[in-house]
């Protein structure tokens, strides 16, 4: 069966989210047009609206629709600690631990077999940064995958480079749960990682 131009239109435009198939996209393209067309009319609008005006904060590189995002421009937050993150949904789960310092979006990681290099995820900008601004430290938080692991260990060069105080937060064990159920790597971290219990 064949749909309408339009229709095949919107479905294969939905398919352009990350996990909508075919069959997901239709569900959602016949819900919208049967049941929510005011719905769909606002997400158009939404999208349209976000895709026109919504770019990078110049400092960060966080989707911000003005030059200096809320975070880089509050004057209450700790300029001289840098947090380097890999996306924006990484920031926002820094950012509710509490965590009062600055940041720095990656937007990826480095990966040779994709030909994503240092230039492509930012590096150079973060390296600009490192020598211009007045930095104590940085926090790398990149995720424990190999290609997270190697930007980690370029950015601590690049740390080295300038001076900057660097560390890693920390991978391990998670709380409440039983080490025999635990897979392997993520223990093997929590032993690379632990600390010294300091007596009192």
């Amino acid at each position: 069966m064949s749909f309408s131009p339009l229709l095949e239109e919107l479905i294969h435009s939905l398919r352009a989210l990350p996990g909508v198939g075919p069959k997901s996209a239709q569900r959602m393209a016949f819900h919208l047009l049967s049941r929510d067309r005011q719905g769909g009319k606002s997400i158009a609008t939404a999208l349209q609206h976000a895709m026109e005006h919504i770019q990078h904060c110049q400092q960060c590189r966080t989707f911000s629709e003005v030059p200096r995002c809320g975070i880089c421009s509050n004057q209450k937050r700790d300029h001289h600690l840098l947090c380097i993150v890999e996306s924006p949904a990484d920031m926002l789960a820094i950012e509710q631990t509490g965590y009062r310092g600055l940041f720095f979006l990656l937007l990826g990681h480095l990966s040779p077999i994709d030909g994503i290099g240092p230039q492509d995820i930012g590096l150079n900008h973060l390296q600009q940064r490192l020598q211009q601004e007045v930095i104590e430290e940085i926090i790398i938080a990149t995720n424990p995958t190999v290609e997270g692991e190697a930007t980690a260990h370029y950015i601590l060069q690049l740390a080295k480079q300038a001076k900057v105080n660097c560390s890693r937060i920390a991978h391990g064990v998670p709380l409440g749960d039983v080490l025999e159920y635990i897979d392997t790597r993520t223990l093997s971290l929590a032993m690379a990682g632990r600390e010294r219990y300091q007596y009192t």
